[in-house]
């Protein structure tokens, strides 16, 4: 892996953490901001809804942007918008303004995440794809744990507006390096764009968004999210038939023939999904459940993030030694397993076996979020690289947002349980959901991913 390649996939990894971060460090800080505009605590909620919304909306039309405008001027303007879409939420001086900045930072962290993330596997080589995934996949990790604690922190002792300020110099240094170090990636006939298949899975995406935030709020609102699930459906069914047929497709969704990466996109996803709700509700579960402080809450969730990072050096070898497959069905039941583990919890556990289990659950995480990355191109064709990283990142993207609020949904369908109850109800069903990865990873070949890996001589063959 050359000096240039690493430096390109810090760099994107930079740009994702800016991009994770700021979709979930406002929950925390939702009572400062709602006191200093003059609004109620819940409804601060809608500039996270705006913000993924925006993102998810989004993110089909980037690969088409990326072929017609070029990568590195498409990446750099992305950059440029959130930073400077950055400034404006910490200036905001009433909700609706805080809404239009978020939204404005959806728009570029739409384009800058995929867009960076294609640039990356169009540039690298097969045999190196797995260390680059390394730099790629540690943003998902660490930006969902550490947010909560950003968020809240500057909040109590600073002000909310320094949880948008941070990313000014960082963004200022990322458009510097944006614009020496990301090729110029583009088609010679990007085509046409697919305006109505944009259109379809624009308002699909938008109305599943919406329609779940709405059933999963403390106080839902039933005919509005049901009514936004029922034109998500049909929307999205409209959409998957056009883009089978027309000729130019928004999303080439034919690449979903190719099994590695199917598994990623759509067993990956519900992965992801499941796994991005337990740092939600552990701290909620501890609070409600425990009756402990948030701080305390706070501090032993970190012990997720300490399985996240003491694994790394070891998935790589894990891989090569074991194979791909093995490797995810593996981190997947163990998942499972650790989930069951959470829900019988009780306050009088011993601190080191809490601690030591929540480790655990950081470590399969980890482990099987690499896997799934680094499976998910192994097969697919450079020349159709664009279109499954558009693919890919939207379907990621709903999957790590739409995560927490069938977490909140689960835990409002065990309400009867009582507080604690309700959260080990949850868990439980988090676990049984993750059953359809398991099928799906057992599924694979054997020799899955084994050319990514240098794991032996063979590799599994395209759509095969």
């Amino acid at each position: 892996m050359t000096r240039g390649a690493r430096r390109l996939a810090l760099l994107v990894a930079g740009a994702h953490f800016m991009e994770f971060l700021d979709a979930t460090v406002i929950a925390p800080a939702a009572p400062h901001i709602a006191a200093d505009l003059g609004v109620e605590a819940v409804t601060v909620n809608v500039t996270v809804t705006a913000y993924v919304l925006t993102i998810a909306v989004l993110i089909p039309i980037s690969g088409w942007l990326t072929e017609r405008f070029g990568a590195r001027r498409i990446f750099a303007v992305a950059i440029a918008v959130f930073t400077l879409a950055s400034v404006g939420c910490a200036a905001a001086v009433n909700l609706p303004m805080l809404v239009g900045t978020r939204v404005l930072q959806g728009v570029g962290g739409a384009m800058m995440v995929p867009v960076g993330r294609l640039v990356v596997m169009r540039t690298t080589e097969k045999t190196d794809l797995v260390r680059v995934i390394a730099y790629l996949t540690w943003p998902a990790l660490v930006a969902p744990l550490v947010a909560p604690a950003v968020g809240g922190f500057l909040s109590e002792y600073a002000s909310w507006r320094w949880i948008f300020l941070i990313n000014v110099p960082l963004g200022a240094i990322a458009l510097i390096l944006s614009l020496r170090l990301v090729p110029d990636v583009r088609a010679d006939d990007p085509g046409r764009l697919d305006r109505q298949g944009f259109l379809l899975a624009a308002l699909g995406i938008a109305a599943l968004v919406l329609g779940l935030e709405e059933v999963a709020a403390t106080r839902p609102n039933w005919p509005l999210g049901i009514g936004a699930l029922a034109v998500a459906f049909t929307c999205l069914t409209a959409a998957v038939r056009h883009l089978l047929r027309s000729r130019q497709p928004l999303v080439d969704l034919r690449i979903l023939r190719v099994r590695t990466y199917r598994v990623t996109a759509l067993g990956g996803s519900v992965f992801r999904a499941v796994i991005t709700a337990i740092p939600f509700l552990l701290p909620l579960f501890f609070q409600l459940g425990f009756g402990w402080t948030a701080a305390h809450a706070g501090l032993v969730v970190i012990a997720l993030f300490a399985g996240n990072v003491g694994i790394k050096p070891a998935t790589t070898p894990l891989m090569r030694g074991f194979g791909i497959r093995a490797v995810m069905l593996g981190s997947v039941l163990a998942s499972a397993a650790c989930l069951v583990g959470i829900a019988f919890l009780r306050d009088s556990t011993m601190p080191v076996l809490l601690v030591g289990l929540l480790i655990l659950s950081g470590i399969f995480r980890s482990v099987g979020f690499t896997t799934y990355n680094s499976v998910a191109f192994a097969d697919v064709p450079t020349e159709r690289m664009t279109s499954a990283n558009t693919l890919m990142s939207t379907v990621q993207e709903l999957g790590g947002g739409l995560g927490v609020a069938v977490g909140a949904l689960l835990v409002r369908l065990g309400a009867d349980l009582g507080a604690d109850g309700a959260y080990r109800f949850a868990f439980l069903c988090l676990a049984v959901l993750l059953a359809i990865p398991a099928i799906d990873a057992l599924r694979l070949p054997r020799e899955a991913g084994n050319l990514v890996t240098g794991r032996g001589r063979g590799a599994a063959r395209p759509g095969s």
